[in-house]
């Protein structure tokens, strides 16, 4: 046809005609070209060095008590911002290498934070100044040396902080420093600031706390010296290792003593609190609204006995508030929250099943619960006096999703503050007046706005476009949730990524993800950060990417998370092979080719998979694995297990090491040596453990690398290892 026109036509018009053939020829070859390149290809330095795909957060605002500013550190500056516009304030403060900040309880002064040096996961040191935002005149809180945990006294007028494992405070207005205790001493004697066992596992560091007034300071001192020793071997290019030693308490072993001391201001005395009994643990302290009333928190070894002590610091006497106990354990949480001029306190606990709050008066009588159901409460974010409001965040719909409500505290008038389905968090101002919302679901990144208390949207702060236009241009898949039946009749919640030209004519192979943990979720509604894009490149690479949360994970109430107490690792390994064992019968699964991945509690499943479930999973990797319950911390282990004295059989049935001799298929192990959580030797017993039993294996080992394995490349190294070892092995 195009030939019996061209002949009918002038030579300029065949000239035209060619021309408009010629780019029209190029239209489709271009456009061919595009559909023929399809979607951008994901690369692990995409992920891990250049963080191309990395959604942008918001970090915790510190709002100011106006309630409508707050303040953020960046580029060495505290500068101050509008919540409600977001329009920039002005500079309050600019320091070069400044680290953090924080305001004293009337903003007259600023604590500056410099040279900080990490100690453990949540501890530091640094030093410390004072600045005074009227004159401008800055003071040094200490000049010694590097400080920890310092912290403003309700008036401003102090700091106190903890030096070389002694307690000190400084009058900022003459500059001098009063030394508290002189007693502390490196692995024997702490006061004021938390072991590396409390510290890890009760989750603080920083073990003081002045009284309302200020005119008293309570602390925990750590004696240390009978818990046995753990040693670390560094290299840093010199003739010889270098040592580090640290009081670590494995299961059955010492803790520390701890005991409650009170300091008083005025006439320079400490007296020790007696708590009148034999304790194990003193997971909190906290002082009432009422300045000579503290509150002391007692646990058993066991942690199955919870005790609220009330103590008296002016007639030194002790009373017991409040008392819970389980049969399995109990959670210990900052929830605590006194209203009504101190004469109530609110307080979460999981005693009808779910974890709810409760209104308690003074004396420890139990007002009222203010939270009821088949649910449970997520988290407490605080109580509005103005409007006698809790508000609160819980899995009220399903055990993925997270929504935001308030109640008033006579547990009525229940209010829905955001519930679009998905993850919904929020940070309330300090006048609960608004608060900015942290959203996203399992297919979206996180969006942050603000928003005002009766809920009406102000302005969007982060919306990640950047991110969501990315996954249109790399062609991401979505990740759909399903549920997995077990063979007692109990239905898991998972999900699945299948890859994007997905024919359920072809088999599979399938990688699972696990961690399940006590508590813990991977199956959330929510966005799920750099491991998505890993798992979006395997599924492009042809592999289905499925996560299971087994018995003994968290937001489906007390006993479904509990079950799994005395027997860590039974019920969830066996919903893991199960799971596994599920997928195989699925027509698009080639049950030949399944393996599994996780990190720490999950390298821990991940490694009872590829014994345990040699005739299910073809490989496991796992990244800074326990391996044998024993060879753990006290307060972690024995709250789940008791202690391996007590029930010997839940240590031996359950720990990988004992059932290396089962391995069939590829496994590849991974740990840093400088892991104070989970120590190397996890992995070198492990590794001795499968050589006495003549299998072969894959191991890397990151020097000087701690928990998270990262620094100077050793994630991308990490990552590049792992992607390799799933397409040889998988």
């Amino acid at each position: 046809m195009i030939f019996v026109i061209l002949l009918s036509c002038t030579f300029l018009q065949l000239i035209s005609m060619n021309r408009t053939l010629i780019l029209v020829s190029l239209f489709f070859i271009s456009s061919f070209t595009i559909w023929a390149q399809g979607p951008k290809e994901i690369t692990l330095k995409d992920i891990w060095t250049d963080y191309t795909f990395y959604a942008k957060s918001v970090p915790g605002f510190n709002f100011l008590q106006d309630g409508k500013h707050y303040t953020r550190l960046e580029e060495n500056a505290i500068k101050k911002y509008d919540l409600v516009t977001g329009d920039f304030v002005e500079d309050i403060y600019t320091q070069e290498g400044m680290n953090a900040y924080s305001f004293s309880p009337d903003e007259k002064n600023i604590l500056i934070k410099t040279e900080s040096e990490q100690i453990y996961r949540r501890s530091s040191k640094a030093r410390f100044a004072v600045l005074n935002l009227e004159s401008r005149k800055k003071t040094p809180v200490f000049d010694s040396g590097l400080i920890s945990n310092a912290q403003f006294s309700p008036d401003g007028s102090k700091v106190a902080f903890v030096h070389e494992n002694n307690l000190y405070y400084t009058e900022i207005s003459t500059a001098k420093t009063k030394q508290i205790t002189k007693d502390g001493s490196f692995n024997e004697i702490i006061n004021g600031m938390a072991d590396w066992v409390y510290e890890e596992e009760f989750g603080f560091t920083r073990a003081f706390e002045w009284n309302e007034d200020g005119s008293k300071i309570a602390f925990l001192k750590f004696n240390e010296s009978e818990v046995k020793e753990f040693t670390m071997t560094g290299y840093q290019n010199g003739l010889y290792p270098d040592y580090y030693t640290f009081k670590y308490p494995k299961v059955g072993e010492k803790n520390s003593q701890v005991s409650v001391h009170v300091y008083t201001i005025q006439d320079g005395k400490t007296f020790d609190v007696n708590l009148n009994q034999s304790i194990e643990y003193i997971p909190r302290i906290k002082w009432t609204p009422e300045p000579r009333d503290l509150i002391v928190y007692t646990m058993n070894r066991l942690q199955n006995e919870l005790e609220l002590l009330k103590v008296d610091t002016k007639a030194q006497s002790t009373s017991l508030l409040l008392k819970e106990e389980s049969e399995w354990y109990i959670d210990i949480h900052d929830n605590m929250t006194f209203i009504k001029d101190g004469k109530q306190f609110l307080w979460t606990s999981e005693k009808d099943g779910y974890n709810h709050i409760y209104l308690y008066n003074s004396d420890g009588s139990l007002q009222t619960q203010l939270t009821k159901g088949k649910y449970d409460v997520t988290n407490f974010y605080g109580y509005d006096k103005q409007r006698d409001r809790v508000y609160f965040q819980a899995a009220r719909k399903t055990p993925m999703d997270r929504e935001i409500y308030s109640i008033k505290t006579d547990g009525k008038k229940l209010k829905v503050i955001a519930d679009k389905q998905g993850t919904n968090s929020a940070q309330f101002s300090s006048t609960y007046d608004y608060y900015v919302l942290n959203y996203s679901d399992i297919n979206t990144p996180s969006t942050y706005s603000v928003h005002s208390n009766n809920g009406k949207a102000l302005r969007s702060i982060v919306d990640n476009v950047r991110v969501k236009k990315l996954m249109k241009d790399y062609g991401v898949t979505s990740v759909d949730f399903m549920e997995v039946p077990t063979t007692d009749g109990v239905k898991l919640n998972a999900y699945m990524m299948k890859p994007k030209n997905f024919d359920s004519s072809k088999k599979y192979p399938v990688f699972m993800y696990v961690y399940g943990g006590p508590g813990s979720q991977t199956v959330t509604n929510s966005w799920k950060g750099q491991n998505y894009w890993w798992f979006q490149k395997l599924v492009a690479e042809g592999y289905i990417v499925v996560s299971v949360d087994n018995r003994g994970t968290g937001a489906r109430g007390e006993q479904f998370k509990k079950m799994t107490y005395k027997e860590l690792g039974k019920y969830e390994i066996e919903d893991q092979i199960n799971a596994a064992k599920y997928l195989s019968q699925l027509d698009y699964v080639d049950e030949g080719r399944i393996g599994i991945f996780g990190w720490s509690y999950g390298g821990y499943m991940s490694s009872l998979a590829i014994t345990k479930g040699a005739d299910v999973f073809k490989a496991a990797i796992a990244v800074a694995p326990v391996t044998n319950w024993k060879w753990y911390d006290t307060i972690y282990t024995e709250r789940y297990m008791q202690t391996s004295q007590q029930n010997p059989t839940g240590y031996e049935d359950n720990s990988p090491v004992n059932f290396a001799d089962l391995l069939k298929g590829s496994y590849l192990l991974v740990h840093g040596n400088s892991d104070d959580n989970v120590h190397f030797q996890h992995s070198a017993e492990m590794a001795a453990a499968l050589i006495a039993a003549n299998k072969q294996f894959d191991t890397y080992f990151y020097p000087n690398r701690n928990h998270g394995i990262y620094g100077n490349n050793a994630r991308i190294h990490l990552y590049t290892k792992m992607h390799t070892f799933v397409l040889e092995n998988l």
